[in-house]
């Protein structure tokens, strides 16, 4: 057995000594992140199952079961690592879906105990499950921080130093958008709120770090805010006098980070505490001895909204990140018919040439390169044990991106390397048609992306092909690569597509074992057109780099898309070429011609 199994003995033992019979294991942190700092990591830990962000992974414990839920992306990954632990995985998603609530309540006998570490816990997750639990007379206790009592060398929190991101690039200062903030409050009826999502506390305080989260420049703190005070709760350490000096000048003051739980029970009666039930803690709420407000979309509107300070900037950042990859994807040419090339060299090669631009903080999302087969699995990730060669003729998937100071970067291009089958060059174009097609939609203020999403998929979906991801997320400024709230995808989202979002357009397909492909640039949402109907929208792509104009098939082109596909490269070429060497504006013009 692997040295989980002692974890998981561990565990059984200390729930126990505590009087659990049921544990469930989050995957995530207090702060409901997409990617959390290894602090949290603990189910990766226990389960040795590790996703490519950390949290997709939620684990049961009994004292004869040990189970590990995760999506379809990662069935086979995590059916191999969980192999030896004491644990099996159990699928999140798909026609054998089963789910972890119901299952826990059907499975937990009445009168026994369900333990959580309800800082791991959203509030709305915990309703639901301590409603199924109550209502099948099972004990809930959310105050079972398991990993404080069996991992003795758990990673401490971290204590990177914050910076001060140059309001320069921003366009709005703290008061501006703490302003704003109160305003959103007002509107759903609270005097007070407790931010704990990351992305929503960097955006707030124009404050940023390096290294507390991978791909993400966020920081772990907490932030309250009402129309007197704003209080930043967040270890002491992470403070540099410049931070000090900016959280001053805008009467922001600091707590220790575990304050915050002391600091909402203290609230004054009157207090009405707005928290978003998706993003704050049950073990907060448990301390919250005002009223709460529950809400919080406007919040994330606000955030979502790119100002033309922020817009500008990230024309700026599309410019680095085209030519970080003018210089990687000539690499690979030059160095394909060597054989040496490896899926796990070229992500570490594109980091590094991302990277040495000094304004790109780190990536925003660990790189997928996939040759072939494994360019059909989605959210591939090369190891050493995975790395394929590259060699022969196939397609390359290379899904990427950056954080530059001026803002956050994600870009997937398929090119074919030797000579590309007319299958693939007919699927491309199948994909490329969809990616067009919602790239140039005009629609009517008021439009959601679920709208909208079945333009990507409707010339794959006449062939009786699917991919079934979403076709695009939003994308933050120098915070998050996956912002909400809108989006592109079969699920309703009841959020209107507003001026000033920036939205991922991603269409795919994926052939198992043989090939996988995906086309993604970041379209912004700006106004088009007002007339007697009202105000209409359109997107501008603002991601600057080519696409393989060898996987075209004009043959199933309308004129109109062809011009597109021109027009785009057009563009691409006129603005890279003043940034490029002489040899590198030479291979930007070949690969720009039109079709």
């Amino acid at each position: 057995m692997k040295k989980n199994y002692e974890y998981l003995c561990a565990l059984r033992k200390a729930m126990k000594e505590h009087g659990i019979d049921v544990c469930i294991i989050s995957g995530t942190d207090p702060h409901q992140s997409e990617i959390p700092p290894h602090h949290w990591r603990g189910r990766e830990w226990l389960t040795g199952f590790e996703s490519s962000n950390g949290t997709n992974g939620t684990a049961v414990v009994s004292q004869d079961k040990a189970l590990c839920w995760t999506d379809s992306r990662y069935f086979l990954q995590a059916t191999e690592q969980l192999k030896d632990t004491g644990f099996s995985m159990m699928p999140e998603d798909g026609p054998e879906a089963v789910d972890l609530i119901d299952w826990v309540t059907e499975n937990t006998p009445a009168g026994k105990t369900v333990g959580i570490d309800g800082m791991t816990f959203s509030v709305a997750y915990v309703q639901r499950l301590e409603q199924e639990l109550n209502d099948n007379g099972i004990k809930l206790d959310t105050d079972f921080p398991q990993f404080d009592y069996i991992y003795a060398d758990r990673p401490a929190r971290p204590l990177n130093k914050l910076f001060v991101h140059d309001e320069k690039l921003v366009g709005a200062t703290v008061d501006e958008k703490m302003s704003a903030i109160m305003e959103t409050v007002k509107g759903e009826l609270a005097n007070a709120v407790l931010l704990s999502s990351l992305d929503d506390i960097a955006w707030a305080t124009n404050l940023r770090t390096a290294n507390d989260i991978s791909y993400s420049p966020m920081f772990v703190a907490f932030l309250y805010i009402d129309n007197d005070i704003r209080v930043l709760f967040v270890d002491d350490e992470k403070l540099t006098p410049e931070v000090r000096e900016h959280l001053a000048h805008y009467n922001v003051r600091t707590l220790p980070y575990d304050a915050v739980k002391d600091f909402v029970s203290k609230l004054p009666k009157e207090t009405r505490l707005l928290l978003d039930p998706q993003k704050t803690a049950r073990g907060i709420y448990d301390h919250v001895d005002c009223t709460a407000v529950f809400g919080g979309a406007p919040l994330a509107k606000l955030k979502s909204i790119k100002n033309d300070t922020m817009v500008a900037s990230i024309r700026t950042a599309m410019k680095k990140d085209g030519v970080a990859l003018t210089k990687f994807f000539m690499m690979v040419e030059k160095e394909y018919p060597s054989g040496e090339l490896t899926e796990l060299n070229l992500t570490q090669r594109l980091r590094e040439i991302r990277l040495s631009d000094e304004t790109c903080v780190d990536e925003s999302f660990g790189g997928i390169v996939g040759w072939n087969g494994h360019g059909a699995i989605v959210h591939y990730e090369a190891t050493p044990d995975t790395s394929s060669a590259i060699t022969g003729d196939g397609l390359l998937l290379v899904d990427s991106g950056g954080q530059y100071v001026n803002g956050t970067t994600d870009i997937t291009r398929t090119v074919a390397l030797g000579t590309p089958t007319a299958e693939q060059r007919h699927d491309f174009t199948l994909v490329m048609k969809g990616h067009i097609a919602l790239a140039t939609a005009i629609f009517p203020a008021g439009t959601t992306g679920h709208q909208l999403d079945v333009l990507a998929r409707q010339f794959l979906w006449k062939e009786g092909k699917a991919y079934y991801h979403g076709t695009g997320h939003g994308v933050g400024f120098f915070i998050n690569c996956h912002e909400g709230p809108q989006n592109f995808r079969l699920n309703i989202n009841p959020t209107p597509l507003e001026p000033g979002m920036l939205t991922s357009d991603e269409p795919g397909l994926y052939l198992e074992n043989r090939y996988g492909i995906r086309c993604e640039n970041l379209i912004l949402c700006e106004h088009a057109m007002t007339t007697e109907f009202g105000q209409f929208l359109k997107f501008e792509p603002l991601t600057l780099f080519p696409f393989d104009r060898r996987l075209f098939d004009k043959s199933i082109m309308t004129p109109e898309e062809i011009k597109w596909v021109d027009d785009y490269h057009a563009l691409v070429r006129d603005t890279l070429l003043p940034l490029l060497d002489a040899e590198q504006a030479e291979w930007m013009k070949e690969k720009t011609m039109p079709l």
